[in-house]
């Protein structure tokens, strides 16, 4: 495993496997991995003969009052279980290497970027989009797999890559949980005891949600209310959004017919924690 931290470098190893006429599989992340993390390496590596993975905590995503600085961090651990994992690269580029002195380029994908999460985050994804973009440039994957626990997320670097014709496949893995149905997520260090206890209310009411759909239920507003009563019921929780969407365009449904997807954002206590489920009927 080789730690790469220039982009230069980067480029010319990138060169130098395709010239082999080898694929390249990629996952972009954040660093401070967990099993979510991992399990995206594992679909990237049986899709290609060398993987890369990228650790770069985005400056551009995170809002003036969020958590960037905060955020955490921990290479040395990050390395080790990557080295497991047989992973060939570490992409580890430094701030001013991915944002050099008066970079003033950002990409949008408009709408889709603007809803949902995008709405209480205005500045995030024009961050991601434009981060995953110079990785993509900068890495040159012929497969590039991104977590469903983001969903909105993957909807958008689909059709960034759909729109700007990029010769990327872009492959989704599916949500990884704790033993407590809490979706993995490196801001799950956040929580307190309590905190944690308080946060399993997004999943079960996702669960609540698929129960009644099952049962026969299709009106969205419904289903939503009767989430917000039982996320309520947790005296720590806020709810910032609780939607269901065509899973391809993220319009909201008035009524659930074939394919939907559930999801919703809700703070507990400090922390802002995401989530969501497909159903179909």
């Amino acid at each position: 495993m080789k730690i790469v931290k220039s982009i230069a470098e980067m480029k010319k190893i990138s060169h130098k496997i395709h010239s082999s006429s080898l694929k390249i599989g990629f996952v972009p992340t954040m660093g401070f991995l967990h099993e979510g993390h991992l399990s995206l390496i594992k679909i990237a590596k049986k899709m290609s003969e060398r993987t890369v993975v990228s650790i770069f905590v985005n400056p551009t995503q995170f809002g003036p009052n969020e958590d960037y600085y905060q955020y955490p961090r921990d290479i040395k651990r990050d390395k080790e279980l990557l080295k497991k994992e047989g992973v060939h690269y570490i992409f580890y580029p430094s701030e001013e290497e991915m944002y050099p002195e008066g970079f003033l380029t950002t990409v949008k994908v408009k709408k889709l970027s603007e809803i949902l999460c995008g709405a209480s985050r205005p500045v995030h994804f024009e961050g991601v989009t434009t981060v995953v973009l110079k990785l993509f440039n900068i890495i040159n994957p012929d497969i590039a797999v991104f977590g469903e626990k983001d969903y909105q997320q993957l909807v958008i670097i689909k059709k960034m890559v759909m729109d700007l014709n990029l010769d990327i496949s872009i492959v989704s893995g599916e949500i990884i949980r704790e033993q407590d149905g809490i979706a993995m997520s490196s801001r799950n260090t956040y929580l307190s005891k309590e905190e944690r206890k308080q946060a399993t209310c997004l999943y079960r009411s996702l669960l609540i949600a698929r129960d009644w759909i099952m049962a026969g239920e299709r009106n969205t507003s419904i289903i939503i209310s009767r989430m917000k009563e039982f996320i309520k019921t947790f005296p720590s929780t806020k709810i910032d959004y609780i939607e269901i969407v065509d899973p391809e365009t993220l319009n909201p449904l008035k009524r659930i017919k074939g394919s939907a997807r559930i999801l919703l954002a809700v703070w507990i206590g400090k922390t802002r924690l995401i989530d969501n489920l497909q159903v179909n009927v």
